[in-house]
């Protein structure tokens, strides 16, 4: 074995924590959302975790200067943008469409590296992605394929970023530590949010608390839930997206973005943990359809490593 080695039952392992952390704290984005906004929650999200990463760092050894910088600062780019778009799709489309939109990104993997990179796609891992993505439309509901627009262009533009961004982690940044893109993913973001605030201080407008005013409200005096649960989405988001970072550097994108599918039963699980919602027995076939996805795509790595 080497260490190159593709090592796609780890990578689940990695993926799979990674969503059961950020389904958790994702499900605290609405208290956040109610009196702070997008801009403001992710340059403070960005300095609390900074600021963690920068105390760990030197008792545990870790590495956060970049061995190049240029394709650390794109990979951190593109992913930063996916998720502006992604947030700020979700102030004027159904979060059903927008997530939809998002979780196309295994298709834009695949189609990414067979024509860009030249990798082999196989039959098995092409179906794997049909039947996670069929799960995703069983999990969202008949609305997320309803009220399309040029508006529902963006989400899926997210996806298409989202996976360019994957794929750049394997491609342009294999012999980065996982610690260095996850300082760069965070630096992105709260470079984004600092000058979304500012534009927002400068012209923007005063608005009523609500979520449904998060792209929109610009720098205000938060209150201690905000605190709490922006460190608590900070430190969460260390954990998770450097497991994601690091599953993604030792299997395929294709698979990995695959297994990301478990973010939505994750996700799932903490709703009805949290706030004792539900989910149609459509969901729960949709979530057994992208849990098989998963286990397909690793267990044909594991048979073509042997």
């Amino acid at each position: 074995m080497t260490a190159t080695k593709d090592r796609t039952l780890a990578a689940a392992g990695l993926i799979f924590v990674y969503a059961m952390v950020i389904g958790f704290t994702d499900n605290y984005v609405q208290v956040i959302a109610q009196n702070a906004g997008l801009w403001q929650f992710h340059f403070t999200r960005t300095a609390m975790a900074m600021v963690v990463l920068g105390l760990v760092a030197l008792p545990l050894g870790l590495r956060l200067r970049p061995r190049n910088l240029r394709a650390v600062a794109a990979r951190s780019a593109i992913h930063g943008l996916a998720m502006v778009i992604y947030f700020g799709a979700l102030a004027f489309l159904p979060v059903a469409i927008v997530a939809a939109g998002l979780f196309t990104a295994p298709i834009f993997v695949l189609l990414i590296s067979r024509f860009a990179y030249g990798h082999a796609i196989g039959p098995v891992r092409i179906a794997a992605v049909g039947l996670g993505f069929l799960g995703v439309i069983l999990v969202l509901g008949p609305q997320a394929l309803t009220g399309a627009s040029l508006a529902a262009v963006l989400p899926v533009a997210a996806g298409a970023m989202y996976a360019m961004g994957n794929i750049a982690t394997r491609e342009w940044c294999a012999g980065e530590r996982a610690e260095t893109l996850l300082a760069g993913f965070f630096l992105a973001l709260g470079v984004i949010g600092a000058v979304g605030m500012a534009v927002l201080a400068l012209w923007g407008q005063a608005v009523p608390p609500g979520p449904e005013h998060f792209l929109t409200r610009g720098p205000v005096w938060p209150d201690g839930a905000f605190w709490l649960w922006t460190f608590v989405q900070a430190t969460g988001s260390l954990l998770g997206v450097g497991l994601m970072i690091r599953a993604y550097q030792i299997t395929d994108a294709g698979r990995a973005s695959v297994l990301e599918y478990m973010i939505l039963p994750a996700s799932a699980f903490w709703t009805w943990v949290l706030w004792g919602e539900h989910l149609e027995p459509l969901a729960w076939g949709g979530m057994a359809l992208i849990v098989a996805a998963g286990v397909i795509i690793a267990l044909r790595a594991r048979a073509q490593e042997r």
